[in-house]
């Protein structure tokens, strides 16, 4: 069988590999693309993003539904928050630096830097749909990492008050960007908070 822009989506949902070397052909360089925009000072780990990226379209194309997106949206959100992961991942690998090389210290520096901006910007523009309370969670649980016994503590919430918060928040945010598969790959609960 053919596949081509009729069908390829559905050839996708059949698993026919064919379908995933036309998206690649069609849609490759706009991924890539994406990536290379996030992943600009690791360019070692583009490659690798790019292939992560390919898998989550094609383990969940199930979930794409194209009466709320255009296929190539919603592939080049994937690869959006694929990079976003690939840049925390590499904002806590531990950094070998020789001391003695001011030069590299300071670019490493920089490099951090950037990606911790980068992430600043992403998240803010991701929680931008909440209001302040759900902000200050998400932030709490996703980007401090702190244990929902804790911000129960902290915030005098209950644990279900929480839950609900999150999940009505996740829904929110689904709805705002569009993407609920390439949501869920980015932000996937802490395993203290499930």
């Amino acid at each position: 069988m053919r596949i081509g822009k009729h069908n390829y989506i559905q050839q996708l949902r059949l698993q026919n590999e064919d379908a995933l070397m036309y998206v690649i052909d069609v849609y490759g360089g706009l991924l890539m693309a994406v990536i290379r925009k996030h992943l600009f000072g690791l360019p070692e780990r583009q490659e690798e993003c790019f292939d992560d990226a390919l898998l989550n379209i094609w383990q969940n194309i199930a979930a794409f539904d194209e009466t709320k997106n255009t296929f190539q949206n919603w592939a080049a959100a994937i690869a959006r928050y694929r990079a976003i992961d690939y840049l925390r991942r590499h904002q806590r690998e531990p950094v070998m630096v020789d001391l003695a090389d001011a030069a590299i210290a300071r670019e490493d520096g920089a490099l951090k830097r950037m990606i911790e901006e980068e992430i600043s910007r992403e998240t803010e523009k991701m929680l931008s749909c909440l209001k302040p309370v759900d902000r200050e969670l998400f932030y709490r649980l996703y980007v401090q990492e702190q244990s929902v016994d804790q911000v129960s503590l902290e915030m005098g919430m209950k644990k279900t008050v929480i839950y609900n918060h999150l999940s009505r928040g996740k829904e929110k945010i689904r709805r705002a960007h569009g993407e609920k598969t390439a949501f869920r790959a980015s932000l996937d609960a802490p395993k203290r908070v499930q």
